[in-house]
């Protein structure tokens, strides 16, 4: 068996399975979610998961649509989920199915049961059904509809898949037992009305199925053989048994596995979309939303998504998994695979007083020190350049071995440079730092061998490239931004500096000609990423996907509103 996942349990259950010839040694799966929103990382773990056991053991995997409730399901979001799949390696090939193009089969299999006596139309109220269900250890209550004969049940479900009925006036409910010690088998509803257009189906149908009626089914139809789903379905597999049993149909196997939810995140679609609404985050491929969508605008790749997946593995306990887990997983390859260009974010300006006026250099540097085969490029060098804000101090801090008065430093591959003055505005802030050049320490090596202990980059003034850069850190302080006391909201724990926009940063000039979607190392500053959607060859805009080094470690992040850190 060739695979790429670690082994887990589900791996060995399936192992057992092949072992004993059941599903004559056939494995495949399914991803099947709701269009009622984009997919976030959670859903991210479950393509992985499902797509990979297909892969690994030559078999099949389907995306299949749960399209079964239409006020909430939207065409933007098919077409999303779509994307989002392919990009994350789910090869589905021309396995692209719907729940809804099922309802004719599950409305015959539905009066199946209605005729068999297993199932009955109910006038109570969304209400007086939760308060008829009882609560654990204590039995329900029967529907005073239960004892409805065949007939009258046949009649008035056949009428509700006419129209004769206002939406919420009748259910049609399965008849299993009241007393069952699963709430989940207490007499569950199979289908509500519900007159409103449907994004596939338009106004065809007006009574649609429940989730737990549906599952199984179209899990069935499709003879997946590992319905492969997280642990909170656990008490809902009784209930699949039954209909499936009741019916007589294929059946497949059930396995759950717990969610594994990522610090400092949230992964409620309502609430997601609640952020999009409200205006929080651009949109649900805002770079900073946990989104599949959002993941690929900031830069990150399938490849460290599906490595996150493999080092957190899959278990049946839940946890929580920390950010910078997921960002080195993708530091891991972006350092391999990524172009180091010069970048300054917030400049200032350095003039070298004795360097010729006119005079251009260029400068040999590596393209990628990790990467023999990806050699050097020029890089023009002048008299004026550009430096980073913070790599000039003028009453320096102890231990800074940067640009200072009097102190040497190293232009990264050009020159050492050392500070001789600076020019303030009326208000007393820097506009330029004056320095001298060694003109024998071409490189950055003194020939006299004086150590030299900070090393700065910088960008020539006179060919750099103006450009938008987008510095985004966690939409949430809080590493659990849900788990919010009474009277609190979790949007207090929104992280009000998640977006910085420097609107002109300086790029060395290779970098003009950067392609939308392309990813660098910005020396010393981080891996950025020409933003697909806003940058264009000549006006880049940039985002940072992740820093150079992890710095979680080194954050104090709060405990959610009237809690402790």
């Amino acid at each position: 068996m060739e695979t790429t996942a670690k082994t887990n349990f589900i791996y060995e259950l399936i192992d057992k399975d092949n072992a004993s010839g059941r599903f004559e040694g056939r494995v495949h799966t399914r991803f099947p979610p709701e269009p009622n929103g984009y997919l976030h990382i959670g859903h991210a773990t479950s393509i992985i998961l499902n797509s990979g056991i297909a892969r690994a053991y030559k078999g099949k995997f389907n995306l299949r649509f749960d399209d079964t409730n239409p006020s909430k399901e939207e065409q933007e979001y098919v077409d999303s989920i779509v994307e989002d799949v392919k990009w994350l390696g789910g090869d589905f090939e021309d396995r692209l199915f719907f729940a809804s193009d099922y309802f004719p089969q599950m409305y015959d299999w539905a009066m199946q049961l209605v005729k068999a006596g297993k199932a009955y139309v109910c006038d109570l109220t969304a209400d007086e059904v939760r308060a008829h269900r009882g609560a654990p250890g204590e039995p329900g209550k029967d529907s005073p509809f239960r004892g409805r004969s065949v007939e009258e049940n046949a009649d008035l479900f056949e009428r509700m898949r006419k129209g004769e009925f206002p939406d919420g006036s009748r259910t049609l409910r399965a008849k299993i037992d009241m007393a069952h010690p699963n709430l989940n088998m207490r007499d569950p509803v199979m289908y509500r009305i519900l007159h409103a257009e449907h994004h596939r189906q338009g106004d065809k149908w007006c009574i649609y199925p429940m989730y737990d009626w549906a599952h199984g089914l179209e899990d069935s139809i499709e003879k997946i053989t590992h319905s492969i789903c997280t642990l909170e379905f656990e008490d809902h597999r009784p209930l699949y048994d039954w209909f499936l049993d009741q019916l007589g149909i294929y059946h497949p196997q059930q396995i759950e596995f717990a969610r594994r939810t990522l610090g400092n995140t949230i992964t409620s679609k309502r609430k997601l979309l609640e952020l999009v609404k409200d205006g929080h985050v651009e949109g649900w491929d805002d770079p900073r939303m946990p989104t599949v969508s959002g993941y690929r605008r900031r830069g990150y790749t399938a490849a460290s998504l599906r490595a996150f997946c493999d080092e957190v593995g899959i278990s049946r306990v839940p946890g929580v998994s920390d950010i910078w887990v997921l960002e080195n997983s993708l530091r891991n390859e972006l350092n391999k695979t990524s172009p180091r260009r010069l970048a300054v974010l917030k400049p200032v300006k350095v003039v070298l007083t004795n360097y010729p006026e006119g005079q251009t250099e260029e400068m040999d540097l590596l393209n990628n020190p990790e990467d023999e085969a990806a050699g050097t490029r020029k890089v023009p060098f002048c008299r004026e350049l550009y430096i980073e804000a913070d790599d000039f101090k003028e009453v320096p801090p102890k231990k800074f071995f940067r640009m200072t008065p009097g102190q040497e430093v190293r232009l990264r591959a050009a020159y050492i440079v050392k500070c001789e003055s600076v020019v303030k505005d009326a208000a007393g802030n820097v506009t330029e730092v004056r320095c001298t050049y060694d003109p024998a320490t071409r490189g950055g090596d003194a020939p006299d061998g004086r150590k030299i202990k900070g090393t700065i980059h910088w960008v020539s003034a006179k060919h750099a490239v103006p450009a938008k850069v987008r510095l985004y850190d966690a939409l949430f302080t809080a590493r659990s931004p849900e788990a919010v006391p009474e009277g609190h909201d979790y949007k207090e724990n929104l992280n009000q500096a998640s977006l910085e926009v420097l609107e002109r940063a300086m790029l060395e000039p290779s970098l003009a000609a950067a392609a939308p979607g392309s990813r660098y190392q910005f020396e010393r500053l981080g891996y950025f990423f020409a933003d697909p959607k806003d940058s264009k060859p000549g006006a880049p805009v940039f985002n940072r996907t992740v820093t150079l080094k992890d710095t979680w470690a080194k954050i104090e992040q709060k405990g959610a509103p009237g809690q402790p850190a």
